[in-house]
């Protein structure tokens, strides 16, 4: 695969699943954990740092911007996620580095990359596809009970959370509002579509520009 990829998911939009899908069937790898992991190999700084500033985890920068409360977890496979300590680190090193890795991976080889505003760290970047996944709030929110197993209360804590968080990050980086339609080639509304007829439509679109 010649090209990229970026998709941003509303919380419940099933991004985590769509994501995967569509590299597997472009043969392209799917980047998410990998971008923190190698933030904080870059700066050697610890992992937990770098996720603390990461806006796809339980303690991503959008969290500690939009005073939203605690984000569901993330499983980092039982690794020993503790690196060498050397001080504090600005925050706008973070954002340097991860812009830096996505940028790497857009130009060597492509992929997949779900979130970390991907769609405006490569805009105009070509051959990318940039995808939207989104959905009505009641759809996302029966997904997420559903997915995760939790009661409605909870449900709609973490999708308010995770909404908050994922928007400040962007807003608060870029000026910009991840839901704006402007930003990418394509929108799906996920929470009426199956998962894999999502796939289905992100890789026709992106068989076709690549």
């Amino acid at each position: 695969m010649a090209g990229v990829v970026t998709i941003s998911a509303a919380f419940g939009a099933g991004g985590s699943v769509i994501g995967p899908a569509v590299a597997e069937r472009l043969g392209a790898p799917f980047v998410d954990r990998a971008i923190p992991y190698t933030v904080a190999a870059e700066i050697g700084c610890s992992l937990e740092e770098a996720l603390d500033h990461d806006d796809r985890t339980e303690h991503g920068l959008g969290r500690l911007l939009s005073s939203a409360a605690r984000l569901p977890n993330v499983t980092l496979g039982g690794m020993d996620t503790t690196l060498p300590e050397r001080g504090f680190v600005p925050e706008e090193e973070f954002l340097v580095r991860t812009e830096n890795v996505i940028k790497q991976i857009a130009e060597h080889g492509g992929g997949v990359i779900l979130g970390r505003a991907s769609q405006l760290v490569l805009a105009g970047f070509p051959g990318a596809l940039h995808v939207r996944l989104d959905g009505p709030r009641r759809r996302r929110l029966a997904s997420v009970q559903e997915s995760l197993e939790v009661s409605e209360r909870e449900a709609e804590r973490l999708l308010d959370d995770n909404d908050r968080a994922r928007t400040a990050y962007v807003k608060h980086f870029y000026r910009a509002d991840p839901a704006d339609p402007a930003l990418y080639d394509l929108v799906i509304d996920s929470t009426r579509l199956a998962a894999p007829a999502c796939a289905d439509i992100i890789v026709t679109a992106a068989l076709a520009i690549l």
